[in-house]
């Protein structure tokens, strides 16, 4: 038999139930690839309610087949009750059914084309070995030879030794970093890490106003802040106004004046938004996927990974950090964007200067990262810096430490810090330490 009505249903089903089913079989199944039409119809549907970027329950696939006058619920309904956890080995199996089909059209109709003397046998034959090509050519494209990527390489290097002098990724305004960097390259995951009130979700946002006024397109995931008060840090630190002020504060003439001026400049900014999708690991990468098709984003930052839901019963802190790192790597290449992940770092009373070994609960978040900034603010702890920057003012300024950067390697660099506004940004001039015991 040429076809599995039921093993249709099953794929149909676990796509309408199952988050994460569309994305395993949307490269791969195409609607006339179902034999029974009703199927097909419902994959049409389910492909223009992905296409737009949401999610294809039953409800919403019900509603899209309605619109073509279409209404089946009940037929619809019991589609829905087939559920597979291996949605992918089923929909291969569609797909392997549907090219046998084809081939067996194809092959009656070279057998009646063969019989007609009319028709040159040099056209015949290369239209079977087109047609035959053709078969699998949409599987074969995803595969690359060696010299793919050398070409791929080499267009790297001319983009690098371009006149124009730009950036290869995102700007993040560090010049340090992005001198060292490229920028935010896409399919990387940077952790940014540090103990509590070191400013890892400030450098965060600065990172993020900074790539939204180069006019990059971003999301961003806070468990810890709404929308409304992530928006007001971005206009603090355009305008110079501290956010709790803005949030919470009765303003002056002045004050409104400053933020008007401040905010003029974030208006139809990239930058997006999910409330909805900030509870849970699987959310926050079904959102991802979800404004990559609507808007291109290239990139995500999320904040923080200890405070994710995780749904891994059984298993310890360790592997479910490990677990989440990985997940957002494989997001970062399989979108091809750059994702920014926050995380916490140990204390340690006696020595705070950060390191990748006090990553919190899991060493192998900085084995899945491509780069790994630790921030640190020695003013808030009455210490100095430590070599090559124990010269450095502490006063009002930070060091990112780059612990851990495949292909950019290791470095350090300082950076300003403003209090107020809790925003990062580049030094033109490190200022020197002072004594304050000393008399000069």
């Amino acid at each position: 038999m040429m076809h599995d009505e039921k093993l249709e249903a099953l794929v149909l089903g676990s796509i309408m139930t199952t988050r994460e089913a569309i994305n395993e079989v949307r490269s791969l199944l195409k609607p006339e690839m179902f034999y029974v039409k009703f199927h097909q119809e419902v994959y049409s549907a389910i492909t223009e309610i992905d296409g737009r970027g949401e999610r294809p329950d039953m409800m919403a696939v019900l509603m899209e087949m309605n619109k073509h006058g279409n209404m089946d619920a009940f037929r619809l309904s019991q589609i829905t009750g087939n559920l597979s956890f291996d949605v992918y080995q089923h929909a291969a199996v569609v797909f392997d059914l549907y090219k046998r089909r084809s081939l067996l059209e194809f092959s009656m109709r070279l057998q009646s084309d063969a019989k007609d003397m009319t028709q040159d046998v040099v056209d015949l034959v290369q239209t079977a070995t087109e047609t035959l090509n053709s078969f699998y050519e949409g599987k074969v494209d995803d595969v690359s030879t060696l010299n793919d990527a050398i070409q791929g390489v080499q267009k790297q290097m001319s983009i690098n030794a371009s006149s124009s002098g730009g950036l290869t990724g995102t700007a993040t305004g560090f010049k340090d970093f992005d001198r060292r960097s490229g920028g935010l390259q896409k399919s990387d995951l940077i952790i940014i890490a540090g103990e509590s009130s070191q400013g890892k979700t400030s450098l965060a946002m600065s990172i993020a106003l900074n790539c939204a006024l180069n006019n990059s397109k971003l999301a961003i995931y806070s468990m810890e802040m709404k929308k409304e008060q992530i928006a007001a840090r971005m206009m603090s630190i355009q305008s110079g106004v501290p956010a709790n002020e803005i949030l919470y504060s009765s303003l002056n003439a002045q004050q409104f004046d400053m933020i008007d001026r401040g905010v003029g400049s974030l208006y139809n900014r990239s930058v997006y938004f999910d409330d909805r999708s900030t509870s849970s690991i699987d959310t926050i990468l079904n959102s991802i996927r979800s404004l990559k098709m609507k808007y291109d984003i290239e990139g995500a930052i999320i904040d923080y990974l200890q405070i994710l839901n995780v749904n891994m019963k059984g298993t310890s802190k360790e592997q479910q950090m490990g677990d989440v790192a990985r997940r957002l790597k494989n997001i970062a290449k399989e979108l091809d964007i750059w994702v920014i992940a926050l995380s916490q770092l140990s204390r340690d009373k006696d020595n705070p200067i950060p390191t990748v070994a006090r990553l919190r609960d899991s060493g192998q978040i900085n084995e899945a990262a491509d780069i790994t900034m630790l921030v640190y603010r020695p003013e808030y702890y009455g210490k100095t810096y430590p070599e090559p920057f124990f010269k450095a003012s502490t006063q009002g300024t930070a060091m990112i430490d780059i612990g851990k950067g495949r292909n950019i390697g290791i470095f350090k660099f300082l950076c300003g810090f403003q209090k107020e506004t809790t925003r990062f940004y580049d030094l033109d001039d490190v200022p020197e330490y002072r004594d304050p015991d000393s008399p000069f």
